[in-house]
């Protein structure tokens, strides 16, 4: 592999060539020589809702190339089942729904091919850190960014007016609200430190300036315990060792009463949390709004992520090329930018997404700025290069911040990282991977 990004593939594919899986399938589609003129059926698994309604507009444009959309579960059972499936040789789909944390996963068994020379001039239609999520930082292209995740904050407009609080705009405002709130009212809390929710710490920890993962020649590098996550762990601990948030798991259903009931008025979460306030907290209706998030940084606004997903043509298709043209249809063509909104009830990726999203969410309907404020937040996403063994570092996220928020002490949250980092540096080199350092 003499490319541009040979230290990143050698970095990625160490642990495959340790356990003798070769990596043979993964070069760009535009390798393969293809008849425009040949029927190709494809098949596209995805845990998205409605995605067949949005396969179909395709469909009906390219009858040469049709997509049949297969249903499957999300998270570790899709990358389990699709690893599977690579690994026996037969039965992978042509395309595949890939969460940016698990494509290092997936390319490092050879499961994703590098699609650059059909998809990446699509580049500049996506803001710079979804982008960064399907490239792993080099010149490979594992998939085109399909929908994303960008940290956003929530909170009571009734209550901070009562407070005489607006929005904060800062961390340090955020902790003076917190603390001015908790002691107008003991029940009430601006927030919640999560500790089963690795996810929005790592968005958290992006928006800092944090990168946990990284590529250094033929290695991977590890910096979890490094300075930006330190300072949000030590932030977040200071603000739990005062009391003045709660430090209780979230999606539980004290927490859900907790939004509903008005012990818990504020909320640091992504564009989606409008549909988990539906269902959590309907009785609050009409009384929250959405504003971006604190910064660290007034005069350089940056955010994180929580969730998100890129869709990806695996290694096993024999139709590369027409697969990825539909994937970057799919993601990146105003039709399908507007489906994927309106049918798959996602935030598109595409920087186009607030042109095609021209009213707000049900939950949020007086606030007529609400995907401008998400569009904006989309585009300060740090970059952030995930690893191939996230869900280890998550699950030492949840045993190590676990014990931290028991024991309700600033100190226990800082060194949690080193666990994390020690964790995670054992576990690669143990499954064979390289690592610097």
């Amino acid at each position: 592999m003499k490319t541009k990004y040979a230290p990143l593939m050698a970095a990625l594919t160490a642990a495959a060539l340790f356990t003798g899986t070769a990596c043979s399938n993964s070069g760009s589609s535009s390798e393969q020589t293809t008849d425009p003129n040949e029927k190709v059926s494809l098949t596209y698994w995805t845990w998205a809702p409605n995605m067949d309604k949005v396969a179909a507009a395709w469909n009906a444009k390219n009858p040469n190339i049709q997509v049949t959309v297969n249903k499957q579960d999300g998270g570790d059972p899709a990358v389990t089942k699709l690893l599977t499936a690579i690994k026996a040789g037969s039965g992978a789909p042509d395309i595949m729904q890939a969460e940016y944390q698990k494509i290092p996963t997936l390319v490092s068994a050879d499961a994703l091919a590098d699609i650059a020379a059909d998809a990446g001039s699509l580049k500049d239609k996506f803001p710079a850190g979804a982008w960064n999520g399907v490239t792993l930082g080099s010149d490979a292209v594992y998939g085109v960014p399909q929908d994303s995740g960008p940290l956003m904050f929530f909170y009571r407009a009734d209550v901070f007016e009562k407070n005489g609080l607006s929005a904060p705009k800062t961390w340090d405002e955020y902790a003076t609200a917190a603390e001015k709130i908790h002691k107008a009212n003991p029940k009430q809390y601006l927030g919640t430190f999560s500790a089963t929710d690795a996810g929005l710490f790592t968005g958290l920890a992006q928006q800092a300036g944090a990168s946990w993962w990284g590529v250094q020649g033929d290695a991977w590098s590890v910096a979890i315990d490094e300075p930006n996550t330190q300072k949000v762990a030590a932030y977040w601990g200071g603000l739990v060792e005062k009391g003045v948030i709660d430090n209780k798991p979230m999606y539980t259903p004290e927490w859900n009463a907790a939004l509903n009931d008005g012990t818990q008025v504020g909320w640091v979460s992504a564009v989606w949390a409008p549909g988990v306030l539906e269902g959590s907290a309907k009785d609050t209706k009409g009384k929250w709004k959405a504003a971006a998030m604190p910064q660290w940084d007034a005069a350089a606004p940056a955010t994180g992520a929580w969730g998100g997903s890129a869709t990806s043509v695996t290694t096993q298709s024999k139709h590369k090329k027409q697969a990825a043209q539909f994937v970057s249809w799919l993601n990146s063509d105003p039709e399908a930018v507007k489906l994927l909104a309106t049918e798959a009830s996602v935030y598109p990726a595409s920087n186009d997404a607030a042109s095609v999203l021209t009213s707000p969410p049900a939950f949020f309907a007086d606030q007529a700025d609400y995907y401008a404020i998400a569009a904006e937040a989309s585009k300060q996403m740090k970059p952030f290069t995930y690893g191939p063994n996230v869900n280890v570092a998550y699950s030492a996220f949840n045993d190590a911040f676990g014990k931290a928020a028991e024991s309700k002490k600033a100190s226990a949250f800082t060194e949690s990282l080193t666990t994390m980092q020690k964790t995670t540096v054992d576990d690669l080199k143990n499954a064979g991977f390289n690592v610097a350092g």
